[in-house]
C-alpha cells in the first residue's frame, strides 16, 4: 500500500533544468532495494489473493502478471524522476511544476480524501488475523480493529514514529512469510483447481487488475527521498528492477498457490494465508503469521496517518484547506489538528466499512482508483519533465496509456476521485474570486 508525503510547493512551474544537484545521501544498493521492497510489498499480501480468486478465479494469475507488466514502465518512470528531479514533495511537486496549481489541488485532495480511505482496510487486516488466531467471534473483528488505531494516532499525536529501520525488518518478516507459506502449501497443489480457467471471463479478470493495483503501488517512493542515494543516478533504477522482481515473485507464486490449493474456497475465508498454513502437515505456526500480520497494520498505520495529518497541515497552509488545519506543518512539527481531521475521517470510513458487513473490496477499489488517478497525473507531467526520447520519457509515454487504461477498468468508483476533483476546481475558482474581490476593493 502507498503512503503520501507531505506536498510542498514546487519551485515555479514547467520544466527543471536536466543537472540534479550534488547528493550526500547514504542510501546504497542493498538498503535502496530493501526501502522499495518496503514500500511496493506492504498489507497486500494478507487479503488480495483472496479478494482477486473470488473476482477472477483461477484467471487472478492474469491479473498478478498484467500489473506486474504495467508496473515496468511505471516504475521505471519514477526512477527516472527521481534521479534526475530529486524533490522530497514527490508526485504532486511534478504535477504542480508541469500542470500548475489546480492539478496539484487535486493530487493532495485524492491522497488525503481518496487513499485514506485504505486505513480502515489495514486495521481490518490485522484485525481478521488477530481474531482468527486466537479462536473469538468476527464480531471482535471491529473491536481489535479499533484497538490497532490507537497506538498509532497516540504515537503521532505526541510527534513519534516507527524508525525506518523498524519498517523495513517488519516488511522482511512479511517477505519471509510469503515465501514460508508458499513452501509448506505447495504440496497441497493441484492443477485441477484451475478448472474452469476464466469462470467470470474478462470482467473478473479486470476487477481483479484494479485490486492488485494496491499490491503494486509505491513505486513512487524514490521520488520524497531520492535526496538520500548516494548515487541517484545509478542505484535508483537497480534498486527498482530489483525490486519489482522480487514483489512480483511474491505476488505471483502466492496467487498461484492460492489458487492450485484452496480452489473455489480462496475466497471464502477472510485470511487467506492461515488457510493455506492450515493445508501444511510441517507444522508452520499461524501464531508467526498472525503476529506478523498486526504488526505489520501497526507499523503501516503510523506511517499512514503521520503522513496524512502531515499532508492536510500542507493543504491547509496552502489554502487548499482551513488554514485552521495548517499548525505543525513545519519540518519537525507535530499536525495535531490535522491529525484530528485525519481521525473523523477515518472514523467515518471505518463506520462505512462497517455498515457493508466488513466487505473490503469496494474500499480498497476506491483507494485504488484514487491512486491510480494520481499515478495518471504523475505520467503525464513526467512526459513534460523529462527529456523527449529518452527511455525514462518513452516509458512515460507508454504508463500514460496504460493508467488510462487502469482509470477505465475503476468504472463506477471513479466516482469519488471524480467528486474530489471537482472539489478541487471550485476551491480553485473560489480562491480566484476572492483574490480579484480583494484586489478591487
Amino acid at each position: 500500500m502507498t503512503i503520501s508525503k507531505t506536498l510542498p510547493p514546487a519551485p515555479g512551474s514547467g520544466t527543471t533544468t536536466d543537472a540534479a544537484p550534488a547528493h550526500v545521501g547514504s542510501l546504497g544498493l542493498v538498503q535502496g532495494t530493501a526501502l522499495y521492497i518496503a514500500a511496493v510489498l506492504g498489507t497486500g499480501i494478507l487479503v488480495l489473493p483472496g479478494l482477486a480468486a473470488t473476482a477472477a478465479g483461477p484467471a487472478s494469475i492474469l491479473s498478478v502478471l498484467a500489473v506486474f507488466l504495467l508496473s515496468i514502465p511505471l516504475a521505471g518512470t519514477f526512477a527516472a524522476l527521481a534521479s534526475r528531479y530529486p524533490d522530497p514533495g514527490g508526485v504532486a511537486s511534478y504535477v504542480r511544476r508541469a500542470l500548475g496549481r489546480t492539478w496539484a489541488r487535486m493530487a493532495g485532495y485524492w491522497f488525503f480524501f481518496g487513499v485514506a480511505v485504505g486505513a480502515p482496510v489495514v486495521a481490518m487486516l490485522g484485525a481478521q488475523y488477530v481474531v482468527a488466531i486466537v479462536g473469538a467471534s468476527q464480531s471482535a473483528v471491529v473491536w481489535v480493529a479499533l484497538a490497532i488505531f490507537v497506538p498509532p494516532f497516540v504515537s503521532n499525536y505526541f510527534g513519534l514514529r516507527v524508525s525506518g529501520a523498524v519498517q523495513l525488518v517488519l516488511t522482511g518478516a512479511l517477505l519471509f512469510v510469503v515465501i514460508g507459506v508458499v513452501a509448506v502449501a505447495l504440496p497441497a497443489a493441484s492443477p485441477a483447481r484451475f478448472e474452469p480457467f476464466m469462470p467470470h471471463g474478462w470482467g473478473g479478470v479486470g476487477t481483479a487488475i484494479s485490486l492488485f493495483v494496491w499490491a503494486f503501488a509505491g513505486w513512487e517512493v524514490g521520488t520524497h527521498v531520492a535526496g538520500e542515494f548516494k548515487n541517484p543516478r545509478r542505484v535508483i533504477p537497480l534498486a527498482t528492477a530489483i525490486a519489482l522482481v522480487v514483489v512480483g515473485a511474491a505476488y505471483f507464486a502466492l496467487q498461484y498457490v492460492t489458487v492450485a490449493v484452496l480452489g473455489e474456497a480462496a475466497g471464502s475465508g477472510s485470511v487467506p494465508l492461515l488457510d493455506l498454513v492450515a493445508t501444511s502437515t510441517l507444522g508452520v505456526g499461524p501464531m508467526f503469521v498472525a503476529v506478523i500480520a498486526a504488526i505489520v497494520a501497526l507499523g503501516v498505520l503510523d506511517v499512514y496517518l503521520g503522513a496524512f495529518a502531515k499532508l492536510g497541515a500542507s493543504l491547509g497552509r496552502d489554502g487548499d484547506l482551513p488554514l485552521w488545519m495548517a499548525p505543525g506543518v513545519e519540518s519537525g512539527g507535530v499536525p495535531r489538528r490535522s491529525l484530528a481531521v485525519v481521525a473523523v475521517l477515518t472514523g467515518i470510513y471505518f463506520a462505512l466499512m462497517v455498515s457493508q458487513d466488513l466487505n473490503l473490496a469496494p474500499f480498497i477499489l476506491i483507494h485504488t482508483s484514487s491512486m491510480v488517478s494520481i499515478y495518471a497525473l504523475g505520467m503525464i507531467a513526467a512526459v513534460r519533465l523529462l527529456d523527449r526520447w529518452s527511455p525514462g520519457w518513452w516509458m512515460a509515454v507508454v504508463s500514460v496509456g496504460l493508467t488510462l487504461g487502469l482509470l477505465a477498468l475503476a468504472g463506477p468508483h471513479l466516482l469519488v476521485p471524480g467528486l474530489l476533483a471537482g472539489a478541487a476546481v471550485i476551491v480553485g475558482l473560489v480562491g480566484n474570486v476572492r483574490a480579484v474581490v480583494k484586489v478591487a476593493a
